[in-house]
């Protein structure tokens, strides 16, 4: 099974009951095993697309808090060289960010040709978070979405592939992993309570994502809902996907412009 994405427009399905993944995965050593294969087939793609430096992969990953994202990108992004992977995480704007537009920061880090980049958080926090705590006025935040299509667009025509991930998770998961945070003292680093704030405006979070899905998934750039309550599942599902978007990129390493028989030659 594959991920497929939300057609453009599609009122996202966000329920509960939406996290938790297909019945028919495989579990234990045969997951063991695909994902084992899944991660060689990744590095070899992305080292194909790193020799070519003609396209790039952009990665955008979404979630709630405690929704995985790092433990994600070490999972699945991590069996890329470190050579050609680059990721960035989003946070508060600094001061002299928040004197350009909100796509400023954002184009900065949009990985060169050759690389796959990953952004844990993104450019959407600008129509989720800044919407729903109110940090700008809707004005503001309601002209967002075509802007963030126009730049997905001028992207995906200069050669960058995005792949959109939305990591859901059920309310009752997200409160397992807030307790196991406090109770785990190498985990207790990673609980803000300002967490709690966003957790109880749950619903309006909600409301907020289906709207960007709805007015920012286009042919070019999809969303997909990457059902996550199961973290082995969840790293199953994107890393089909991921290999399944470079495949389909078909990077090809470049011809030489030397004869290699010539070289072998000098070599003596």
């Amino acid at each position: 099974m594959i991920l497929q994405p939300l057609p453009p427009g599609t009122d996202a399905p966000l329920h509960d009951r939406d996290a938790v993944p297909p019945p028919d995965l495989p579990t234990g050593k045969a997951r063991d095993k695909e994902m084992a294969r899944l991660s060689e087939r990744l590095d070899e793609l992305a080292t194909a697309l790193h020799a070519e430096r003609r396209r790039a992969l952009l990665v955008v990953i979404q979630a709630r808090d405690a929704g995985g994202k790092d433990g994600l990108v070490r999972k699945v992004f991590g069996a890329i060289s470190p050579q050609f992977l680059r990721a960035v995480a989003f946070g508060a704007p600094t001061a002299e960010e928040r004197l350009h537009d909100f796509l400023w920061r954002v184009h900065q880090e949009v990985p060169p040709f050759g690389h796959v980049g990953v952004f844990s958080r993104s450019h959407y926090e600008d129509v989720l978070a800044a919407r729903v705590r109110e940090l700008v006025p809707e004005r503001v935040w309601s002209l967002r979405y075509p802007q963030i299509n126009d730049f997905e667009r001028m992207l995906a025509e200069s050669g960058v592939t995005l792949l959109k991930l939305f990591l859901h998770i059920s309310r009752d998961e997200q409160a397992r992993r807030f307790r196991e945070r406090l109770h785990k003292r190498k985990k207790l680093w990673k609980f803000d309570p300002g967490d709690l704030d966003d957790r109880a405006r749950w619903d309006e979070y909600t409301q907020a994502y289906r709207a960007a899905f709805a007015r920012c998934g286009t042919e070019h750039a999809p969303w997909y809902v990457v059902p996550g309550d199961d973290k082995p599942a969840r790293d199953l599902l994107i890393a089909r996907l991921a290999v399944h978007t470079l495949a389909a990129m078909d990077p090809r390493y470049p011809k030489p412009d030397f004869d290699p028989d010539e070289m072998e030659a000098r070599i003596g």
